[in-house]
Parts: structure tokens; sequence; C-alpha cells
């Protein structure tokens, strides 16, 4: 029994070790960018690193080290006001409360996203890692790292606004159109992973699918094909049975993703041709992704960044593994 113990702890740790190497690599930055296209779409870098505190949000010492951030992040904070951002108004500051940071990702990461545990819990109780990758790609995000927590439970939505506030602090001007279409896309995709509760690959499958669609409804609109809700319900199907999910998803779920879709193909990021590349790459790397974390310190552009999100890793990952093995040997 001891040796098997032995041999348990040994192969975790031999895990954790290459975790540990894995998450070290740090890459640099393409240093060269292009203008904002007239789809607004982002093609230019994010110069530096921001955190964004809900207005409702209470501790934002504790906050600001739950997301990783130092003193070289610029702060902001989303009020009320800012709530037209993902379409709403006559929304109370106080109501504000999930906060944001964003980092510059490396190039050709896409958009990657961390919903970070507040005081040992997931207080972001509606939305996914994914579902926020898939949306904020959909309004024209790229090559970002986006971490996200709260310090009281929310759904989760009102996060993005955080997002699309700091771009717009460094000059990256999403479309309103595109933001739009990508928060109905989101919402549409949320009854659907609820039914879905207890498949933990569902929402990575659902929204591979779903950003896989888009990018192929945006080529066909390219290509000149008028896209109907017919046109876009099977490609949509299509999708979904290559992720084996097409019989979990009703078809309530799929009407209501079908017509979210609809805004999207309408939207002028369905014009553009970097936004097809950016979703397919988006959509490949979601088919696969579970559970809340899906950036890495490899993904960070900034040594500093990476540097942070490895010391992440070690303390809530590695060192409670390590404790957990230590106890083992205590009780022979």
């Amino acid at each position: 029994m001891k040796l098997t113990k032995g041999l348990t702890a040994l192969l975790i740790i031999g895990s954790l070790t290459t975790a540990v190497a894995t998450t070290t690599r740090v890459f640099a930055a393409d240093s060269s960018s292009s203008s904002t296209s007239s789809t607004n779409v982002q093609t230019t870098a994010l110069s530096k690193s921001y955190i964004v505190y809900g207005a409702g949000a209470s501790n934002h010492t504790e906050i600001a080290n739950v997301l990783g951030a130092t003193n070289d992040y610029t702060a902001l904070t989303t009020t009320g006001t800012d709530a037209s951002y993902i379409g709403l108004s006559g929304v109370a500051d106080s109501t504000m409360i999930s906060s944001v940071s964003l980092t510059p990702a490396t190039t050709g990461a896409g958009t990657l996203v961390n919903i970070k545990d507040y005081d040992g819990q997931n207080n972001i109780t509606t939305v996914t890692s994914q579902q926020y990758a898939m949306a904020a790609t959909m309004a024209g995000v790229n090559d970002i790292i986006i971490n996200v927590t709260s310090d009281k439970s929310v759904t989760g939505e009102a996060a993005l606004a955080g997002v699309y506030k700091a771009l717009a602090a460094d000059g990256i001007s999403l479309n309103e159109e595109n933001t739009q279409a990508a928060n109905s896309v989101l919402s549409a995709t949320s009854d659907a992973i609820a039914d879905n509760s207890d498949d933990k690959s569902y929402p990575g499958k659902l929204t591979s699918a779903v950003t896989d669609t888009s990018a192929d409804l945006a080529e066909k609109k390219q290509a000149g094909t008028t896209i109907t809700l017919n046109i876009i319900g099977n490609t949509l199907n299509t999708n979904l049975e290559k992720q084996g999910i097409a019989d979990q998803t009703s078809d309530t779920a799929k009407t209501a993703i079908v017509n979210s879709l609809k805004l999207v193909v309408n939207a002028p990021i369905s014009d553009s041709k970097s936004f097809v590349e950016n979703a397919q790459n988006l959509a490949d790397k979601l088919k696969n992704s579970t559970g809340d974390l899906m950036a890495k310190a490899k993904d960070f552009a900034n040594s500093a960044d990476a540097k942070q999100a490895t010391n992440w890793f070690v303390e809530h990952v590695v060192n409670p593994v390590k404790i957990w093995i230590q106890s083992i040997f205590s009780k022979n």
C-alpha cells in the first residue's frame, strides 16, 4: 500500500513538474501591427495591461491579487453607464460587480479567458471561460488574455463591459453592432450550457461549434451567398454533429443560437477575413477546452505577466497537491 501511494505521489509530482516547465515558456510578441479595419476587428496589439474593477466591487486589493495585476497595470472602473457596452441602460453602479484584467497575448494566441476563484470560490455563476472567449472574438477582440473574477456571486455578463472599456482606453474601438451581436450569442448559449451542466466538456464543444458556424457563415457571406435562417440552422447542426452534441442540444436552444448568429452575420465583423481566421483558430482551441482556465503562462506576451501566471499556478495548484501528498505519507 505504501509503495502504491509512493508511486502515485511520484507520478503526480512528475506531472506537475512538466506543467510548471510548460507554463514557464514565454514567447516574444510580434511588435508589428496594422491599423484597425473598417469592421473594427482588433488588428493592433494591446499596448499594455489593464485591470478594470466593477464599481460594485468591494476589495480592490484582493481582486488585483486574484487577477494577477501589479502596479504596472492601468486601473479603470466600470460604472452603470458602461453597461451600454453590453446593450443595457439605466443600470446602477452597484450592479457592476465583476472585474477583469487584460494582458497582451502572444501573436496568434487568440482570445483566452481564465475565470479566477475569489476566496476559494468561483463567483461567476453563469458565463463560462469558453463563452467569454467566443463572445469577445465575435466582438472583434484578438490576441488578449482576459482574467475574470468577482468578490460576490454574479452571473458574469457585465465582465465584458470591462473588456470593451479597457480596449477603448487603449485606442482599440470596437464596432457597437459587433459587440451587441456577440453579447446576444453569449446569452443564447447559456441555456444550452445550463441544460447540460453535468457534462463538463459541453461548454467547450458548444462554443467551438457556434464559433465555427460564425466563421463558416462569414465565409459564405463574403463569397456572395445570401445567408438565411435556414442556412444558419443547417450550418449550426453540421458543426454540432461534428462535436457530437447535436442530440444534447435542444431545439429551443438551437433556435435561440440561430437567431443570435443572424445578428453576427448582419454585423460588419462578418465582412472581415481576419475574423474568419480568428474564429476558426479559436474554435479549434475551444473544442477540447474544459474548466475555467484557458490561458497558460506561455500565452502571455509579457514576461512579468507570465511569471505572475506561473506563481498563481504554483500557489493554487502545485502547492495544494504537495500538501495532499505530504498528508498521505504522514499517515504511514
